[in-house]
C-alpha cells in the first residue's frame, strides 16, 4: 500500500485568525493519538495571517479513514470548525519524495 498526503487550506472568520491558530495547536496536539497520521504540520500563510495550510501524511488509506474519529480529536475539530469563514480547501496528493519522511 501507498502513503497518502493531503494539503487543507483553512481560512479564518474575520478577526479569528489568532484564536484559529490557538486552536489548530491543541488540533496537532490532538493527533498524537492517531498512529497512522505520520506528519501533520500547520503553517501560517506568510502574505495573510488569517489563512493556516495544512500538510498530513498517512501510512495507508485505513489511516486516512479513521483521521478524526478520537475524542481528542473530536473536541479539537469542533473548536476549529467554529473559527473557519466556509469550508477548508483539501487537495488530495500522492508522496512519492521527502526528506525526512520515508515515502
Amino acid at each position: 500500500m501507498s502513503k497518502l498526503a493531503l494539503h487543507a487550506v483553512l481560512t479564518a472568520a474575520e478577526g479569528k485568525g489568532a484564536e484559529l491558530e490557538a486552536a489548530v495547536t491543541q488540533l496537532v496536539a490532538a493527533s498524537e493519538e492517531e498512529a497512522g497520521l505520520e506528519v501533520y504540520a500547520a503553517a501560517v500563510d506568510s502574505n495573510n495571517p488569517d489563512v493556516i495550510h495544512f500538510f498530513e501524511i498517512y501510512a495507508d488509506e485505513a489511516a486516512l479513514g479513521v483521521h478524526g474519529s478520537g475524542d481528542g480529536m473530536k473536541a479539537a475539530m469542533g473548536a476549529v470548525g467554529g473559527l473557519l469563514d466556509g469550508a477548508p480547501v483539501i487537495t488530495m496528493l500522492r508522496p512519492f519524495a521527502g526528506k525526512g519522511v520515508a515515502v
